[in-house]
């Protein structure tokens, strides 16, 4: 299971990644110029929303997989065992 810490190393990169690329994408693409399935016009805001939490989907994700593949070292063991 996850510690608080390596959950933390794993939303805090994805939260501000998400930022950058909700704004860099929104700025060269107006959500109402959008249309889904060719006529579904979602509201500005609303794409706006989904748009981030997607971004933080995908970078976190990336994050937690970077995260798994990481080996732990001897001293990580032991301080599961031992909180501080």
């Amino acid at each position: 299971m996850a510690s608080g810490r390596q959950l933390m190393i794993v939303l805090w990169p994805s939260f501000l990644l998400a930022g950058v690329a909700s704004a860099v994408v929104f700025a060269f693409i107006d959500p109402l110029d959008v249309a889904i399935f060719g006529y579904i016009r979602p509201a500005r805001e609303w794409l706006y929303a989904v748009g981030f939490f997607l971004f933080w989907l995908m970078t976190g994700l990336s994050s937690a997989l970077t995260v798994a593949m990481y080996p732990a070292t001897e001293s990580d063991e032991n301080s599961d065992q031992h909180p501080q």
